[in-house]
């Protein structure tokens, strides 16, 4: 195989703050408790900054912020919030290599699909909805829709600046204020985003930044003066706010796990269906809620496309996620390689085959190489719960009636993937699946004019395209 010599991206883009404070009310305050924590590369374990917990008071002291800054906000013409959008969408285009190189550093991802595709749409989405401030009246939901007012958003670590974005955007053109608790592994790319707001010239108190584990989730989501709860993260988690909101009179949207069916038909083409497979679970080293995990592959090319993966897995580099030639990085944390560990143990005990490229992982750091498991039952526990790291179920099927079969036999239904010729299989099979989003020929391509969100246990509730304005209005 060609060897690729070294191309690392310079960290000397971004400047790390040895600690950070809260965004509350257009100002950095320090906390009012006591508990700081820091934030890791999880690619060295090294230390990049400390990083206060907000307190149940921090979270009051936001809320009230919000509150007070959502006056302001909603009584301003949409054409004036889409000047601030749009500001801020240029901003991040202006800032986008500072800003992946932080997502890298702090996520571990490689810094190719950071710049490639994180920041990309990033700013894609604050166009788009900068787009719809002005026209919020021709979007079907009214001619006058009105904001609901603070909006508290819980993100998670896999995508720490996408999600913000697929959050903030849509509340801020809806007329709502917002406050957002990133991932207590993966902060440093809200809190520049606060720097961002700093620099548009956003009104005060409009964006509140409160970092902290899941207590201080749990004081967001809970707060009384939150009208709208928006969240991305696990199933547990999910089930925990759906129940603790119950009878309050919020607004909620969940977007939660899921373990995607990428379903392989004998007339779909192999290299193409092969590059679809890798990008559906192996990009953001498998930390995607809505990965292939499952591939189910017709049974009578089973062999060649199996073989055909496997050569391809071994062209795959793993390393420093700051190489612009890698392309698996780290994984986010010491708990989460745990995770993948104890699941992908149990998918060997529980008989099913496991197959990994020769691949060295360096000393320090989170590491997992990419992964396949064949033999897979459908009864097995890494082809039933979500893995959330590089790893690969292989189920095999004989009828397009059987792949439906299986692909539904989860209890999530947030994506899945259909390769095959056939355009009448395509929607025949899309009819059927019970998921969110289904792609033809390709996996995990993300648009912010397309809806996104699932079924079943991956949630309820839709972000994205005109779909992701109801969420944040009185309708």
């Amino acid at each position: 195989m060609f060897e690729y010599a070294p191309a690392p991206e310079s960290r000397d883009v971004v400047a790390i703050r040895p600690s950070y404070g809260l965004f509350i009310g257009g100002e950095w305050v320090d906390s009012q408790g006591t508990e700081r924590d820091k934030t890791v590369n999880p690619a060295s374990e090294e230390v990049l900054a400390e990083i206060v917990w907000a307190s149940e008071a921090d979270v009051d002291r936001a809320v009230e912020a919000a509150r007070k800054a959502f006056g302001v906000w909603s009584a301003m013409p949409g054409s004036e919030r889409a000047k601030y959008l749009f500001r801020i969408a240029r901003i991040i285009q202006e800032r986008s290599r500072e800003l992946a190189v932080l997502e890298t550093l702090d996520n571990g991802k490689p810094i190719r699909e950071s710049r490639d595709v994180d920041l990309p749409l990033v700013a894609a989405h604050f166009f788009y909805y900068a787009g719809w401030a002005d026209k919020l009246g021709y979007a079907g939901y009214g001619p006058a829709p009105r904001p609901l007012g603070v909006a508290g958003q819980v993100i998670p670590w896999n995508f720490p600046l996408l999600m913000l974005a697929w959050k903030i955007a849509p509340a801020l053109a809806c007329g709502n204020t917002v406050v957002l608790k990133p991932a207590e592994t993966t902060p440093l790319s809200a809190l520049l985003f606060a720097e961002i707001c700093e620099q548009a010239d956003l009104p005060p108190g409009v964006v509140n930044i409160v970092t902290g584990a899941g207590e201080t989730g749990a004081a967001l989501v809970n707060h009384p003066g939150v009208d709208k709860v928006a969240f991305t993260g696990s199933t547990e988690v999910g089930r925990r706010i759906a129940r603790s909101v119950a009878g309050s009179g919020k607004k909620v949207t969940l977007e939660l796990g899921g373990k995607a069916a990428n379903i392989v038909f004998e007339d779909a083409a192999i290299d193409q269906a092969v590059e679809g497979i890798v990008n559906g679970i192996f990009f953001n080293q498998g930390h995607v809620c809505c990965a292939g995990s499952r591939l189910l592959v017709q049974e009578s090319i089973e062999g060649e496309l199996l073989d055909a993966l496997k050569r391809r897995l071994g062209t795959l580099r793993l390393g420093d996620p700051l190489d612009k030639n890698t392309d698996i990085g780290a994984i986010n944390s010491a708990a989460q390689l745990a995770k993948i560990h104890e699941l992908s143990d149990q998918g060997e005990a529980e008989g099913a085959e496991r197959w990994s490229p020769a691949c060295s992982l360096p000393d320090r750091g989170f590491w997992f190489p990419p992964t396949i498991f064949t033999g897979v039952a459908q009864s097995h526990r890494i082809a039933r719960e979500e893995v959330f790291g590089p790893v690969l179920s292989v189920l095999t099927f004989r009828t397009p009636a059987e792949a439906v079969e299986k692909a539904n036999n989860s209890p999530f239904g947030l994506s899945a993937g259909v390769w095959t010729e056939k355009g009448s299989r395509i929607l025949w099979m899309a009819s059927r699946l019970r998921a969110g989003v289904v792609w033809a020929n390709t996996f995990n391509k993300f648009d912010p004019t397309s809806p996104f969100g699932g079924y079943k246990e991956s949630g309820y509730g839709r972000e994205g395209g005109r779909h992701g304005l109801e969420a944040y209005l009185d309708v």
